[in-house]
């Protein structure tokens, strides 16, 4: 009896078909610029389990919530903040205005083009700087600032727009997450309405899910104070006041984020706690304990303690950012 090469190739192409649709991993791979380490493993386990109809680790989606901290968690932050990038543009855009910035730090400095000197002053001028280009204007007029400005401004080093020095795995986590019914959230110390801008087109995530820093926001806003800093242990109280519900899952990259990490981790059931490590000088760049940006090292060593996750940049990641 002849066989028909046409009728076989049909039989095989369905038996793969099938045996692909029971094997979603193999079907389709939704952390690709994930290298096939444990780090993967134990993040892609972790959301089969909690998703899964009859686990004893099974989470309800309406309690599925998982924090980001954003930088150099989501995108980068060296070698110095971005949103510090943009205010110190500010500045400068500004300086007409205030003729009295001349003799003036740290405006003086930054005029001068002189970053180190003017940040020589510490928290308190970074405070300054902060201030004086993010107060006294309308919310709306702020976020066209903001959305002109990562439109065209480019980081330093790598030339790239600010908004594509984000990590492609992280995107593709959150991609993931929202995939099997998490809410994905930004729980950052950055500036919430200056993140707010460029949130939900770079990452998904809209304002209302984004929690961080904010100043005092009146009907006029024509003055500016600090409300609420989310940084350290403003971090679980951001969460709680602004989510109301308690992580299943957190990520962050610094001592900064070890409160809303250890917060997360004291709930009961699974639990993902997981530090993004800066380990790759080649593609990126590589700092942790004596970093004077992202500093990372008390948390580092209470990770390695509990047994929290910790991405390995250099050896986990494929791929740092998106392809341009």
């Amino acid at each position: 009896m002849r066989r028909c090469p046409t009728l076989l190739a049909r039989i095989a192409a369905a038996a793969i078909g099938a045996f692909l649709l029971a094997s979603p991993a193999l079907a389709q791979d939704a952390l690709p610029s994930w290298n096939d380490t444990a780090s993967k493993t134990a993040i892609v386990g972790f959301v089969e389990r909690v998703t899964k109809q009859g686990s004893p680790d099974f989470v309800p989606p309406d309690q599925r919530i998982a924090t980001f901290d954003n930088d150099c968690t989501l995108w980068g932050e060296q070698p110095l903040y971005y949103q510090l990038f943009f205010a110190i543009d500010r500045v400068k855009a500004l300086a007409p205005q205030h003729p009295e910035w001349n003799d003036k730090e740290p405006f003086a400095s930054l005029l001068k083009g002189d970053v180190k000197a003017a940040l020589a002053g510490g928290e308190h001028a970074i405070l300054e700087i902060v201030m004086a280009t993010h107060a006294g204007m309308t919310t709306d007029a702020f976020e066209t600032i903001v959305k002109d400005w990562v439109a065209t401004a480019k980081h330093p080093a790598t030339g790239r727009l600010y908004t594509e020095m984000v990590y492609q795995p992280m995107l593709e986590l959150l991609g993931h997450l929202r995939a099997n019914g998490f809410k994905t959230f930004i729980v950052s110390g950055g500036g919430v309405e200056f993140m707010r801008a460029f949130a939900e087109k770079v990452y998904g995530i809209p304002p209302e899910q984004v929690v961080g820093s904010s100043g005092v926001t009146t009907f006029e806003l024509r003055q500016g104070t600090p409300e609420f800093v989310d940084d350290k242990t403003g971090k679980p109280i951001g969460i709680n006041r602004f989510i109301g519900r308690r992580p299943i899952l957190a990520f962050g990259n610094s001592d900064g984020d070890l409160e809303m990490l250890q917060w997360t981790a004291a709930g009961g059931g699974a639990r993902l706690m997981g530090i993004v490590h800066h380990t790759d000088a080649l593609r990126e760049y590589a700092y942790d304990r004596q970093s004077h940006i992202g500093r990372l090292d008390e948390a580092l060593d209470e990770a390695k303690t509990r047994g929290w996750l910790v991405v390995d940049m250099k050896l986990d990641w494929k791929a740092i950012y998106p392809r341009q």
